[in-house]
C-alpha cells in the first residue's frame, strides 16, 4: 500500500506564497527549475493564465507543517 502525498504550499521554501515550492516538493522537482518554468509558461502562453491560477492555487493547497 502505498501513501498518497497532498500538495501543500511550502512555508520554508516560500517567495509568494509557497505554490511553486509544494508543487516541487511533492513531484521531487527543483523549486527553482519548477519556479523558472512556471513564470516561462505564463509569459509564452497567453491561454495560460499565470498570475490567476497562482491566487487559486494560494487559497485552495493547505500550508505545510514545516
Amino acid at each position: 500500500m502505498s501513501e498518497s502525498r497532498r500538495i501543500e504550499r511550502s512555508r520554508s521554501d516560500a517567495m509568494i506564497a509557497g505554490v511553486c515550492a509544494g508543487i516541487a516538493r511533492h513531484f521531487g522537482w527543483s523549486v527553482t527549475g519548477t519556479r523558472v518554468a512556471y513564470v516561462l509558461l505564463s509569459i509564452c502562453s497567453a491561454a495560460f493564465p499565470g498570475i490567476l491560477v497562482y491566487l487559486i492555487l494560494w487559497l485552495v493547497l493547505p500550508q505545510a507543517d514545516d
